[in-house]
Formats: C-alpha cells, sequence, structure tokens
C-alpha cells in the first residue's frame, strides 16, 4: 500500500507578502494609571515613549480611591491628582502625543477596568512598587496584580527604576 502526501508549492515568495505588507500600530490607545509618585512618573515615562513609537494617544487616568480615603483626604488627593495628569501631558507634549486627562472616583482597580473597557484602551500601563512592612499584611493586593488579573486587554506593570 502506498500512501500519497499532497502538497501544494507556491512560486510566490512568502517574504514579498511581508515586503508588502501596511505596517499597523499595536497600540492606538494607551490607559496610564498614574499616582504622582516616582512609579507612577516611571509609568508615564512608558505609556507616552510607546504611545509615541505607535502613533497612538495616551488617556492619563488618576483614580481617587474612595474605598480607602475619608473625605478630608480625598481633596489632597484631587490635587495630587491634577499635578499626576498634568505631569503625563506634559510628557505627552515633548513627545507630540495627545494625552487626555482623566479622572475617576470609586474603588481604584474597577475604575482602572471599567474606564479601559468603556474607552476601549488597547494596552493599560500601571505602576507598581514592592510592598514593605506593614503594606505587605495590611494590602497585599495592590492595584497593579488587581488589574493585571482581570483586565480583558495587555496590562504593562512598571516600577519606580524602569522609565
Amino acid at each position: 500500500m502506498s500512501t500519497h502526501t499532497n502538497t501544494t508549492t507556491s512560486d510566490a515568495d512568502p517574504t514579498d507578502a511581508a515586503a508588502s505588507a501596511t505596517p499597523s500600530s499595536l497600540f492606538d490607545r494607551v490607559l496610564v494609571v498614574t499616582d504622582g509618585g516616582d512609579a507612577g512618573d516611571a509609568a508615564a515615562e512608558t505609556a507616552v515613549r510607546l504611545a509615541a513609537r505607535h502613533d497612538a494617544s495616551v488617556d492619563a487616568l488618576f483614580v481617587v480611591d474612595t474605598a480607602t480615603h475619608w473625605d478630608v483626604v480625598v481633596e489632597r488627593e484631587e490635587n495630587a491628582g491634577e499635578n499626576a495628569v498634568e505631569t503625563v501631558a506634559d510628557r505627552g507634549a515633548a513627545f507630540g502625543v495627545d494625552v487626555r486627562k482623566r479622572f475617576r472616583y470609586g474603588h481604584a482597580h474597577q475604575e482602572v477596568l471599567d474606564y479601559a473597557d468603556v474607552h476601549d484602551a488597547d494596552l493599560v500601563v500601571v505602576s507598581s512598587t514592592k510592598p514593605t512592612g506593614l503594606d505587605r499584611l495590611v494590602a497585599p493586593d495592590t492595584l497593579a496584580p488587581r488589574v493585571q488579573r482581570e483586565a480583558d486587554v495587555p496590562v504593562m506593570v512598571v516600577g519606580p527604576n524602569d522609565a
């Protein structure tokens, strides 16, 4: 009994298709979650540079986490948030990247996930610092791992020394 393998050959060079293909951007919209700290600044720098490289826009999001802040602290957080998103906008301007400044109030991880979904983010860039001391016991599940676990889009976690 003989076996016959059906093979198809093509005269087309496979590199021709790759060469003639129009390059497409990986990201059209990058969401960066900023907190104004060193890690947040590194995340902002990373997001803006990626957006510039891929001709994408950036949404700079600051969330006042009402689950962990009392009303007295909210005003101070709002001021910090204004400074944080303004810093991202300044970086964007330096790289020719359109930056939309956004604020949300609520549970931080849920607000980030909802925003990314509603605004069709292609990538979420979020900062992370290594929890130390009491923080490891009191708040072992920080924003970055929660967003990373639950997001429907890719998530890039940036530390303070990563930019």
